[in-house]
């Protein structure tokens, strides 16, 4: 009698897959590197700044582009030309993470090819869009820890440098929903970088290049999707987005590694 073997799903691969892949990056120091810079950039940022004026007392302008309020760390309000000023405000504040966002996709997955580790996983699972679709949530899981992280440091920043917590033009519920936005728009560019670094394998210069280069052309768009002011529309404006692009780009991505020479 032969013996029989169970044919797994698509569900029970990508679940042991998830659990590998949660296990590498919460065992790796990067995740834990890109959350504490994502902790201490807003806080030397409103620090820093707020030392070196901030907002005329006299006349309560804003004084070459200082933050004069703690949420300009995190969006702006949108309407006139808000987002589309080249400032330190719009500058230095959480857009910021989707370019750090880059580093931790594109190194994360630059190891693979570079360990080996690709190389033998795909010679035991032929079928590369349980791979696309492990490191797309793990990612994303990752993003969503740095936008996490810049939120806290913001909070922390605003306390010590002094910065008021008023909210103007917006209101809480706007600002839950600006926040869900944002993490719901690192799908967006999980999606983007990930499909570079399965290009560039483990050349991580080039898919770090290649992944900033096309960041910044979506920077100025960040602002209109996710303000301060946002509403639901904006949560599943981007919740959408995310789940498209990650559909579109991940099927991209199993064609170039099906296409490819995994060194």
């Amino acid at each position: 009698m032969q013996p029989t073997f169970e044919k797994q799903s698509f569900w029970k691969k990508l679940k042991s897959m998830l659990k590998v892949d949660f296990k590498r990056m919460f065992t790796m120091p990067l995740v834990y590197i890109m959350a504490g810079v994502s902790l201490a950039l807003p806080i030397l940022i409103l620090v820093m700044t707020s030392t070196m004026g901030g907002a005329d007392t006299n006349t309560g302008a804003d004084a070459a582009g200082m933050f004069t309020n703690v949420w300009q760390a995190i969006s702006s309000v949108s309407g006139g030309n808000a987002g589309m000023a080249m400032d330190l405000t719009t500058m230095c504040n959480m857009n910021l993470m989707y370019f750090m966002l880059a580093v931790l996709v594109c190194v994360f997955t630059a190891d693979d090819f570079r360990s080996g580790y690709a190389k033998n996983l795909f010679t035991v699972r032929p079928k590369k869009i349980d791979y696309v679709c492990s490191k797309t949530v793990v990612l994303f899981a990752g993003g969503a820890i740095m936008m996490i992280a810049f939120f806290i440091g913001a909070m922390l920043g605003g306390a010590i440098g002094g910065l008021p917590f008023t909210m103007e033009g917006f209101h809480a519920g706007n600002l839950v929903a600006c926040l869900f936005a944002k993490i719901f728009l690192v799908a967006v560019f999980v999606a983007i970088f990930f499909t570079f670094s399965v290009v560039a394998k483990q050349r991580t210069w080039l898919s770090i290049l290649l992944s900033c280069g096309v960041g910044a052309f979506l920077f100025m768009m960040i602002p209109m999707m996710t303000p301060l002011n946002a509403n639901f529309i904006h949560v599943i404006m981007t919740l959408a987005g995310g789940g498209l692009f990650a559909a579109g780009l991940g099927a991209v991505s199993c064609v170039i590694l099906n296409k490819t020479s995994l060194v």
